[in-house]
């Protein structure tokens, strides 16, 4: 914990000493401070910084104390005096984008410190797991490199969850759970594949020993984190606990700082409202036009939602077994490349893999059947992991109404928002492009917006040969990212209860109650991401309207999409305006 604090001091030092010696208007003294920022950001952010594939620090672990939290505000203050010292006028629009940006995270950062205070409540945000895993299958270093950073990291981790329990001081017991469980699973971390590494290294004995030692210390206090957790639930009680919703209050606010849209909170749920009622009726028109086929002479229900859900269950059992849900997902990758490269929609990288794998431990129980995992843009070779969370411990009963959810229309379309062309290409673009405040301040609703995007857009070009089952399940699937929206609103601003959230849910987005329950508890342990697919969608999807009535028949959806990805994973509002200026 003391050289975490010493790196911290001797970066408030030199900035202290630099901080008035900026300029006020050069675009070339602008480009100088935000490597000085980031560089800053890196200092404060340790394992952030590895995250995305800048070592320089892999080897701090980042302690929660209250001093050294109390240090990192202070950093961020001084961040915060020097970008005040830029006046925007006199900046390219590029920089000026970049000026907003930083000043984003700057004042979110403090924010979240020193307002939502999610530190105090949020036990799951105490994990070594992750960092550890990662620079250990990392492939940025040599081995030896790896565990010599590791062995020092190791050094601090009864320090960090020491830290962290004087932290928490009234959790949720829906946050309380996920970190019993997530922290049981960062054990396997520090197992048989570490060990085995370090075995096979050509590091001294004394140091492998070392390692090993220090491996079961780093057990010892994951379990006990565990232990402390498992006495302190014993204590909560359901009337008495901090409840996992956030308020409106704090839900405008938070929408403000990660969504950074040209719409407020209340504004995207009445759109999202809205957008319901229109896929309502799409879906009626498809599932008539497709009743014959499917159900002979049988009348058709005079309820319209009650049509749909019948012709959706219809459809729905067509499906993969559930031994073969990863390797369909495999076979999907290379199809989905055939298909946009023979339609020229945007131009796939071949060098860059992509590994479709199963969901690590420490990531399972947050709500998510599947994600992507990306390297950050000074990793870029790295490899991109589609986790996936296989069915293994699931009852036949639970496996069979998860496999309905993902049939087989909509297991592509999984494949295409979190692959090709969704997060995984929109990431490679976001690590490619020059600007790296672009790429490390991501957007999380332009990434989640494009994967959304991409979704509409494959159909739009033909994929799935405009088959009106395709079409249906597709609206189907669109629905969730509305109702996400309308969820997350509803249950943290307006107090919506578990049983309307699932009966929406299943009765009007059409969802298997697996995954209604499933998306239940996702909303109960995050706030705002929900928010992030639709408000994304329909910027980027307004945006791309605008531009193409603007030019016409001159208007080239490659060129677009390539354009708007080359800057990186900023807010699409900032994207747009970069954009349009180019237009005039």
């Amino acid at each position: 914990m003391k050289k975490y604090l010493l790196v911290i001091a001797s970066g408030i030092l030199l900035f202290s000493c630099t901080n008035n010696k900026l300029s006020q208007k050069s675009d070339a003294q602008f480009e100088d401070f935000k490597n000085y920022f980031v560089e800053e950001l890196w200092r404060i952010n340790p394992s952030w910084a590895s995250s995305v594939g800048f070592h320089k620090y892999d080897s701090i672990l980042e302690i929660p104390s209250t001093e050294a939290m109390a240090a990192k505000m202070k950093a961020y203050e001084l961040l915060d005096d020097s970008l005040k010292k830029f006046e925007e006028n006199s900046l390219s629009g590029a920089n000026k984008i970049d000026l907003w940006m930083m000043r984003d995270h700057v004042h979110s950062s403090q924010w979240y410190f020193n307002s939502f205070r999610s530190q105090e409540w949020n036990p799951s945000n105490y994990n070594v797991g992750g960092d550890f895993a990662d620079m250990l299958n990392g492939n940025y270093d040599k081995l030896e490199n790896r565990l010599h950073s590791i062995n020092l990291k190791l050094d601090h981790v009864a320090d960090y969850y020491k830290a962290g329990e004087a932290q928490i001081k009234n959790p949720t017991m829906e946050h309380t759970d996920l970190a019993i469980m997530q922290n049981q699973g960062s054990v396997s971390v520090f197992g048989d594949a570490m060990a085995d590494s370090v075995k096979k290294s050509s590091l001294r004995e004394e140091e492998k020993k070392q390692i090993l030692q220090k491996m079961e210390t780093a057990k010892a206090a994951i379990n006990g984190y565990v232990t402390w957790l498992t006495d302190l639930k014993k204590t909560l009680k359901p009337e008495t606990a901090k409840s996992f919703r956030i308020g409106k209050e704090l839900f405008d606010k938070k929408f403000e700082y990660d969504i950074q849209s040209g719409y407020k909170a209340e504004q995207m749920y009445d759109k999202a409202v809205k957008r319901k009622g229109e896929l309502h009726v799409e879906m009626s028109k498809l599932s008539s036009q497709l009743w014959k086929k499917y159900f002979g002479d049988r009348p058709v229900p005079a309820d319209t939602l009650t049509m749909i859900h019948r012709m959706i269950d219809t459809l729905s059992v067509i499906h993969v077994h559930r031994d073969s849900f990863m390797s369909a997902i495999e076979k999907q990758i290379p199809e989905l490349v055939n298909f946009i490269n023979t339609q020229k929609l945007i131009y796939i990288d071949p060098a860059k893999p992509l590994i479709v794998r199963k969901t690590p431990d420490y990531m399972e129980g947050a709500g998510a059947g599947a994600s992507i995992n990306s390297p950050g843009p000074y990793d870029k070779n790295a490899n991109t992991y589609y986790n996936v969370s296989p069915l293994t411990d699931y009852t036949p009963e639970r496996a069979e109404s998860y496999l309905r959810e993902y049939n087989k229309y909509i297991l592509q379309i999984l494949s295409i928002h979190e692959a090709i062309p969704g997060h995984y290409t929109q990431l490679v673009y976001s690590n490619n492009s020059p600007d790296i405040i672009k790429s490390i301040l991501g957007n999380g609703a332009m990434v989640e917006g494009w994967a959304v995007y991409g979704e509409r857009m494959m159909l739009e070009n033909g994929y799935g040969n405009n088959e009106p089952e395709m079409w249906l399940m597709y609206y189907k699937w669109h629905l969730r990212s509305v109702c996400n929206t309308i969820l997350d609103y509803s249950v943290h601003a307006l107090n919506m209860k578990e049983e309307d959230a699932v009966n929406m849910l299943t009765k009007e987005a059409f969802q298997q109650e697996a995954e209604a329950k499933n998306k239940w508890r996702r909303v109960t342990l995050s706030q705002i991401q929900l928010c992030s697919y639709f408000t994304g969608f329909s910027e980027i999807y307004d945006l791309r309207e605008e531009i193409k009535k603007k030019e016409g028949a001159q208007f080239d959806l490659e060129k677009f999409h390539e354009k708007f990805l080359s800057y990186g994973s900023a807010p699409v509002k900032y994207i747009g305006q970069l954009m349009l200026a180019d237009e005039k």
